[in-house]
Parts: C-alpha cells; sequence; structure tokens
C-alpha cells in the first residue's frame, strides 16, 4: 500500500506541474535601478545557513522514496545534487520505518552524492529511534520534520491526531545530534508557528508555502469520491509566510512552495528567506527530460540567478534583502490584514545606499 501511495504522488506531483500557471511570486516586483547593475565576477552565490556555508542557496526539497520507482527517482535526484554542488533532502522516510527492507530507495541519496549536504526528512510523530535510524541511513547532515497535518486529513489512511506535535518537536530538536529543519509540505508556517519554533531550539523553518505541489489535492485526487476539493486552497502561500515572518531572528527561513524559476529564488531571497527549495519543478524536469536535462536546468537557473543580482546590484544573495520590491495583488491584500505596510519594501533602496557609498553621479 505504501509503495503504491509512494507511487500515486510522483504521478499526481508532476502532473501538477504541467499545468502551474500563475501563482504568489507574480505579485512581487523587484523596482529595476538603471545603474544599480556591478559586475558579474563580484557576485557570490555563497550562504551561511545552519551554521554551514551553501554555495548556493538552492537546493532540492524533500520528494520521494519507499518504492522501487521512488528509489530510482532518488537515484537520479542525487546524481543531479552530486554535479551541480546543491543541497538535497529526501522524502517521509516513515515508508522505511515500516518496512526496513526499502532502506536503499532512501540511502541512495548518500551513496551517489558521498560528499554532499543530505537532509533526512521524518514526520512530527517520529520516536527518537526513528530519528537516529533515518540519520544513520543517510549520514545526515540535518534533519527535516514535516508538517501535514491537513494532507493527513484528506488522506484516507492519514493520522487525526495531531496535539502531540509541538511537544514531540521539541523533544526530537533536544536530543538530535544534527540541526533541525521544520518545513511545511504546502500550507504555509504563520508568524506565530515561526517564533514558537524559535523558542523550541528548532535551526531552520521552511515556509513550505502554497503556490507549488498541493497534497490536499494529491490525496483528494487518490479518494475515491473526491470530496475534500474545497481545501485545495488551503493556507497561506510562500510569499505571504515570508512577508508574515519578516524580522524574526534567531531562526533561519527557507522558502519552498511555487519556485517556478531564478526570478522566484531571487523574489524569495528579497523577501527574507536564506535558502530556497524545489521539488515539483525539478521532479517534473527529471521524468520527463531525464537526469542531465535536470543537472542542466540547475546550473542553468544557478547561472540566470547570478546575473539576476548582477543587474540588481547584490553581490550576495543576502544583499537581496536590502532591494526595492512592488508587493501588489494578493500579497499586499494579505499584508494590511495582516498588519504589514507593503509599501515599506518599495523604499529599501539598496542601490542608492550602494551608489552614495561608491560616489556615483
Amino acid at each position: 500500500m505504501t509503495a503504491s501511495r509512494k507511487d500515486d504522488h510522483v504521478r499526481h506531483a508532476v502532473s501538477q506541474q504541467r499545468d502551474a500557471g500563475r501563482n504568489d511570486f507574480d505579485s512581487v516586483t523587484f523596482v529595476h535601478h538603471a545603474l544599480a547593475g556591478i559586475d558579474g565576477g563580484d557576485v557570490s552565490l555563497a550562504v551561511d545557513v545552519i551554521g554551514k556555508r551553501w554555495d548556493t542557496p538552492l537546493f532540492v526539497n524533500g520528494m520521494t522514496g519507499g518504492s522501487q520507482h521512488t528509489g530510482e527517482i532518488n537515484r537520479q535526484l542525487a546524481i543531479a545534487a552530486r554535479e551541480t554542488g546543491i543541497p538535497i533532502a529526501s522524502g517521509s522516510m516513515s515508508a522505511y520505518f515500516r518496512d526496513p527492507s526499502v532502506a536503499d530507495t532512501f540511502r541512495v541519496l548518500r551513496q551517489e552524492n558521498p560528499h554532499g549536504f543530505v537532509m533526512a526528512n521524518v514526520n512530527a510523530t517520529a520516536t527518537l529511534d526513528e530519528v537516529r535510524r533515518a540519520i544513520d541511513l543517510l549520514e545526515a547532515d540535518a534533519l527535516q520534520i514535516h508538517l501535514n497535518a491537513v494532507q493527513e486529513i484528506v488522506m484516507p489512511e492519514g493520522d487525526r491526531s495531531f496535539r502531540s506535535w509541538g511537544h514531540q518537536i521539541e523533544r526530537i530538536t533536544a536530543n538530535t545530534p544534527v540541526p533541525v529543519i521544520v518545513k511545511e509540505v504546502g500550507f504555509g508556517l504563520s508568524r506565530p508557528t515561526v517564533a514558537w519554533l524559535r523558542e523550541a531550539g528548532v535551526a531552520v523553518a521552511d515556509v513550505g508555502g502554497r503556490g507549488g505541489t498541493n497534497f490536499a489535492r494529491i490525496e483528494n485526487d487518490r479518494r475515491p469520491t473526491a470530496d475534500f476539493s474545497f481545501l485545495e486552497n488551503w493556507g497561506q502561500s510562500t510569499p505571504n509566510c515570508l512577508v508574515d515572518c519578516a524580522g524574526i531572528t534567531g531562526i533561519d527561513l527557507f522558502a519552498s512552495g511555487g519556485i517556478r524559476s531564478p526570478l522566484d529564488i531571487a523574489r524569495a531571497l528579497a523577501l527574507g528567506a536564506n535558502a530556497t527549495g524545489v521539488a515539483g519543478r525539478f521532479l517534473e524536469t527529471l521524468v520527463s527530460h531525464g537526469t542531465d536535462a535536470l543537472v542542466a536546468m540547475i546550473r542553468t537557473w544557478l547561472d540566470q540567478l547570478r546575473q539576476i543580482l548582477t543587474v540588481l546590484g547584490a553581490s550576495t544573495p543576502a544583499d537581496l534583502a536590502g532591494s526595492d520590491l512592488l508587493i501588489t495583488g494578493d500579497v499586499a491584500a494579505f499584508c494590511r490584514l495582516r498588519g504589514i505596510d507593503p509599501a515599506s519594501y518599495a523604499h529599501r533602496n539598496l542601490w542608492w545606499n550602494e551608489s552614495d557609498r561608491r560616489s556615483h553621479p
């Protein structure tokens, strides 16, 4: 049953990517300053996250594992991560806890990528023994705990008890030898949730907002009656999560959910993310065109991201947090309802401050 469900998830996720269109990232626009550009050789994509230096602010987010088919997908994803030097996360390892015979469908992430940054992924009910097994299997550099209550209630065989999740996150964080990342699977993290995670000692909150792979829709498509379609727009989009969490210190922010291009990566970084994760877009490319195409795509994205930073006058991804943004549409409406001034993003004046220091005419 688990293997069949994992294969179903891949099939539905790929189908969603082929139908993907606009999302809330389209409500975030950079103000163009025509003299802001710098030399491309002065741009570095390196970021400091989780106490580590990553060469890029992009990683392959958790997707799959647990069946022969998904194990092959993980093998190809690991090769792409190795060839492009970007970190990678596993899919949920619950299938491995239930059936150790599927271990290789996850372990391949480390076997094909022996020197890369690899994240193990568990759910919020994982025991400390299961967490240890997951980390050991992948020789993981960090642990992801995914939050998916909405997916669970739509899933016919899903959990219905969530009260213990917070306590277990605290327990895992206090007893795990690697940094802990807590991520939503597509419904977003609110400001109070991220503040709570910071107090619990979590190193990174991956906001995992609406706009990318929709697991409520996937699980509803798997139901014979498909009677949960009213939940398909549940939650906050990734841009909404980022503006909601602006200014929270003491915890890094990752942005995933709806990243379609290098421009969306730049937008997420400008909204305060330390790094960005992509799953569905990479999965569709891999399944439709193969590993070489995914490697080429990631390399192109990184080169294009570097060029976007060059035009914006940002020598590092962190510099984008000072760029001028126009926030409109549904994101602006969200800001106003949450007591956030969207106009404040339009006057951060990265270029003008830089030009003052260079005595630019």
